[in-house]
């Protein structure tokens, strides 16, 4: 939406506004995926895995953004939401957000069919051959982790320069590029080292491919502390709560 000129780069409130309500509004996608991937896995406590699925970013999120904001309100700092605003927002997931979640969770379980293997599987484990140390998960996690971040450090700067300086970014369409690059090379690194992992005869893929794509959060938050030390001017303890309040959510985010 920003790159289409609907945002003044001088109102950093609009993108936070149209942020949370696309938010919640998408809330009934992530519903949907999760209940009919746990159905398929032949999951019984579907009412849990859509409570978790709508509290698995919001209540981080939540307890972060309460500790600043009451950080804030004690400093007297105008970056304090007003109670008014807080509970319009509470309303917004309650209303909006948790019941679209439901909703998505209640259709995809209904939808969902039987799990078709695209291989022979056996009910007995197979022996794991021992493996070389740079097919370990570290390794893994450093490789996978690493050529992405790579991919955006350029762009990193710009973003931290203009979230916590005095910078302003415009360039939408550059960035919106890059994003585009970031999944493709996630994407074709998450799949080579699970391919490589298979190839091994290492059959538990699932956990390390979310560990091995989301190191990348762990990077960004590597660089966001050196951005803090080396390139920014921040001090005290409202603006280092602030920043690394929202870069941990980030990483968070990152490694999703």
């Amino acid at each position: 939406m920003a790159m289409l000129g609907l945002f003044n780069v001088h109102r950093h409130g609009s993108l936070n506004t149209a942020a949370f309500l696309l938010y919640a509004l998408t809330s009934g996608i992530a519903g949907f995926v999760s209940a009919k991937n746990y159905r398929q896995m032949n999951g019984e406590k579907w009412v849990w895995n859509i409570n978790l699925t709508a509290c698995l970013y919001t209540v981080p999120f939540f307890l972060t953004w309460s500790i600043i904001n009451s950080v804030a309100w004690a400093y007297g700092s105008t970056q304090a939401l007003p109670f008014t605003t807080i509970v319009v927002l509470g309303l917004v997931w309650i209303v909006i957000g948790y019941p679209l979640t439901v909703f998505g969770g209640i259709i995809g379980k209904n939808s969902s069919g039987s799990f078709d293997a695209p291989c022979r599987t056996k009910n007995i484990c197979r022996e794991i051959p021992p493996i070389p140390w740079y097919r370990s998960t570290l390794a893994h996690m450093l490789i996978g982790g690493f050529l992405p971040f790579s991919a955006i450090s350029v762009e990193l700067y710009y973003i931290f320069s203009t979230l916590w300086g005095r910078d302003q970014y415009t360039l939408y369409g550059i960035l919106g590029i890059v994003f585009v690059i970031l999944l493709s090379v996630t994407a074709c690194i998450s799949i080579s080292l699970t391919y490589f992992q298979l190839a091994s005869e290492d059959y538990r893929w699932w956990w390390r491919s979310i560990l091995t794509s989301g190191a990348t959060g762990l990077f960004v938050l590597a660089y966001a502390i050196f951005f803090f030390i080396k390139r920014s001017n921040m001090s005290g303890g409202l603006q280092t709560l602030q920043f690394f309040g929202y870069t941990l959510l980030t990483c968070y985010i990152f490694f999703h």
